[in-house]
């Protein structure tokens, strides 16, 4: 049965990123946790469906004031699938070299914001231009993407680096170079793309992770509530208070 294999896969993926990854999780939690505790911000960035991991986190039920999305609409999927912003676009644009640093013109950056960059493949341009011009800005860059598949790979960037070579912090998401991972009878393709569930893992052990550093230390979490439980009243208000933080960090108070 193809929907248990795939499970099987997937699972067989958490176990890996749990053997393997936890140190590294932890080295990214503790730098992203020193950005958010003194006001600053985690800056997510992807293209394509690795703009799922950065949706994931924040606005959400249990995350918490501190990433910051950063989304090119022409780079996400949100788009028509053929005509304009097609997938054939997207594929141009995220191998042009300088659209990362355009993109990164448009926000305000602090040597104290962590950028953290997720790419399945490491190797496309835009991704390489984030993270280099990060860098270049006094930032640590953190990189979650299948990067022991990626080894030996091209990268399509002039610098020769991809963004695993780029990052201060790898996790790897333990996926396989090609995502899809079930054989179909009589195609020549596989189906079942696992690279989603790897990086929405490695999100939510890595975010639970700087909330327990930050509560730790005793920082206040702006935590976005469920507002869809019966009886509690308080849930309108901590929303409140949630977006009152965000705003009041978008504005650099």
């Amino acid at each position: 049965m193809l929907a248990k294999q795939w499970l099987n896969n997937v699972r067989g993926i958490m176990d890996a990123i749990e053997q393997t990854q936890i140190e590294n999780i932890r080295k990214a939690a503790e730098i992203m946790a020193d950005s958010i505790e003194c006001g600053r911000w985690v800056h997510t960035f992807g293209c394509g469906h690795a703009t799922i991991p950065v949706e994931e986190m924040y606005p959400r039920i249990g995350g918490f004031v501190g990433f910051h999305p950063m989304i090119e609409l022409p780079l996400s999927f949100f788009t028509h699938i053929t005509g304009e912003m097609g997938v054939h676009q997207f594929v141009f644009l995220e191998r042009v070299e300088g659209y990362g640093i355009e993109i990164m013109k448009g926000y305000s950056f602090d040597p104290r914001d962590t950028m953290w960059l997720f790419s399945h493949s490491g190797i496309n341009n835009v991704n390489i231009d984030v993270a280099i011009e990060a860098k270049r800005k006094g930032m640590k860059v953190i990189a979650f993407g299948s990067a022991a598949a990626a080894k030996g790979k091209q990268t399509r960037h002039s610098s020769g680096k991809t963004i695993f070579d780029v990052a201060d912090i790898v996790v790897d998401t333990c996926a396989p170079a090609e995502d899809a991972s079930v054989p179909l009878k009589n195609h020549q393709d596989k189906i079942g793309p696992v690279s989603t569930m790897a990086f929405v893992t490695c999100v939510w052990m890595t975010v639970v992770t700087v909330a327990e550093i930050l509560a730790d230390r005793g920082v206040k979490l702006y935590i976005h509530p469920s507002h869809n439980v019966p009886g509690d009243t308080g849930a309108k208000e901590r929303l409140d208070e949630a977006l009152a933080e965000y705003k009041k960090r978008v504005a650099g108070v």
